[in-house]
């Protein structure tokens, strides 16, 4: 436990100071949207290009990883539907609880491991990532397809919506030149180690510059059904389907620490954009963000 929280302090120390910055106004308050786009659509799929195009999947258990996250992300989506009449009667407001039960932080995930694992951990956490994100973002725009206030119609657009996802076409083009046997040239994987270097600190601190305490009263419910789902349900889903298939290693410890993570600061994004409800997603994102800084050394201690 004590190795967790030591790894955990630097993500902790970013996360606050983006806080304390957005606060004190160190910066201009339109700087936050931009570094948060900047993070999402060009320094992060920069990483995700260069570590999955630089690596060979040969010899790593994908397809356990795979079944692992299949597996975990269906039966956590499925129960979400099925109890939908239970946890909440406003369809904008379950697609915050669903985003806030499914969704994983990258940064925080791969910040983990890298500090746990090395570049092992960055390369096993991207080919996770790779499996996820696509996985994840199928089932969080089909949501809200169907329970929000969309501005999506029809299957061309939904497929738009999907294919033209920055962290999808990240993951695409790694994938791409990784089975290809193509690789990253030695001068591309240059440029994209300088910038994807940014994405995890960049990205901390706008996690941090998200987090909305005075969101967070009036919408426990939400929060307490999405955190269960996220700390409680995943996890062991996820712990099962490991020793089913006996996955161990880096491999394994990559998906234990992405599914104890809280959710993606991006799920605001979505809700702003398909018309979902701001409010809850945004005190989700802040509490379990919140939550996290008990929970994950916690769950690392048992699970890890």
């Amino acid at each position: 436990m004590i190795t967790f929280i030591y790894t955990l302090i630097p993500i902790i120390a970013l996360i606050i100071l983006g806080f304390i910055l957005k606060r004190t106004k160190f910066l201009p308050e339109d700087t936050w949207p931009g570094i948060e786009k900047l993070t999402y659509f060009i320094l992060f799929p920069a990483l995700l290009i260069r570590t999955l195009g630089q690596q060979s999947i040969t010899g790593m258990p994908w397809a356990s990883m795979l079944l692992v996250i299949f597996g975990t992300l269906t039966v956590s989506a499925i129960l979400l539907i099925l109890l939908r009449p239970k946890l909440t009667e406003d369809n904008a407001n379950f697609t915050s609880v669903f985003q806030g039960g499914i969704r994983f932080n990258t940064y925080i995930a791969f910040a983990v491991a890298q500090s746990l694992y090395g570049a092992t951990g960055v390369a096993m956490s991207s080919v996770a990532a790779g499996f996820m994100i696509v996985l994840i973002n199928l089932w969080c725009i089909s949501i809200f397809v169907i329970w929000g206030k969309t501005s999506i119609t029809g299957t061309l657009q939904f497929i738009k919506s999907i294919m033209f996802n920055p962290l999808i076409i990240g993951c695409t083009i790694g994938w791409f030149l990784s089975l290809s046997g193509i690789g990253v040239p030695s001068i591309a994987g240059d440029i994209l180690e300088i910038v994807g270097r940014a994405a995890l600190p960049f990205g901390l601190l706008a996690v941090g510059a998200a987090l909305k305490l005075e969101s967070i009263h009036g919408h426990f419910k939400a929060i307490v059904y999405s955190s269960l789902i996220q700390f409680g349900l995943k996890p062991l889903i996820a712990v099962a389907l490991i020793t089913y298939t006996g996955l161990n290693g880096v491999a394994a410890a990559v998906l234990l620490i992405a599914f104890i993570t809280p959710t993606a600061p991006s799920s605001y994004i979505l809700a702003r954009q398909l018309g979902g409800d701001i409010e809850s997603m945004a005190s989700i994102i802040t509490m379990q963000t919140l939550l996290a800084f008990i929970l994950m050394p916690l769950l690392g201690m048992l699970l890890l």
